[in-house]
């Protein structure tokens, strides 16, 4: 994820009904409600304004206007994990032929996560952004953990693959699969119910 740039954060004005967003601690609070909102729901028609107040910004500044807001979140958390989802989409949307050279590379060293991770075979960069698409668009599912664990074996396989090519960088793919592990310790909590 070498290539991968954070985006940037737009003024406060887009949540103007949340605590002040200079306020480490209040930008942190707004990202976990909003991830929150996204995976879990809206409860009441403040949750239901609020949610159409961020998908409108996710289609006026992109998501990534949302995602910064997760972007310093423990992994073992719901904002966390939602900000390697989206890290990991970013930078395959970025580098496709890149992210399916290394998906091909690591296949084979992980049978068993390229069965769960679900890729069409042969693994072009076009099949390779269908799959990170489909696994992201499971955050709004009730399979959450599923979306968790396809990201991670994802993950594990093009970091694999990563180390495996001779033009390799061996810390980014120490990083990819250590991405990988936390996609799924996250997933193993929101199973248990304790991914917050």
């Amino acid at each position: 994820m070498a290539d991968f740039h954070k985006p940037s954060l737009p003024g406060a004005v887009v949540f103007d009904t949340l605590a002040d967003q200079d306020d480490p601690a209040e930008r942190s609070a707004a990202g976990h409600r909003i991830a929150n909102l996204l995976v879990r729901g809206a409860h009441d028609r403040d949750d239901r304004d609020l949610i159409d107040r961020v998908l409108h910004l996710a289609d006026s500044e992109g998501m990534g206007a949302i995602a910064e807001l997760w972007s310093k979140a423990p992994a073992e958390t719901l904002s966390g994990a939602l900000w390697r989802l989206y890290a990991l989409r970013t930078w395959v949307h970025h580098n496709p032929i890149q992210a399916s050279r290394e998906y091909v590379a690591g296949r084979a060293y992980a049978p068993v996560q390229e069965v769960l991770a679900g890729v069409v075979d042969p693994p072009g960069p076009t099949e390779v952004i269908e799959l990170v698409d489909t696994v992201v668009r499971g955050i709004v599912a009730t399979d959450f953990d599923i979306a968790l664990d396809r990201a991670a074996a994802f993950a594990h396989i093009v970091g694999v693959g990563r180390g495996q090519l001779d033009d390799s960088d061996a810390a980014s793919a120490a990083r990819l699969v250590d991405t990988a592990r936390q996609l799924r310790a996250a997933a193993d909590a929101e199973r248990r119910g304790d991914l917050h």
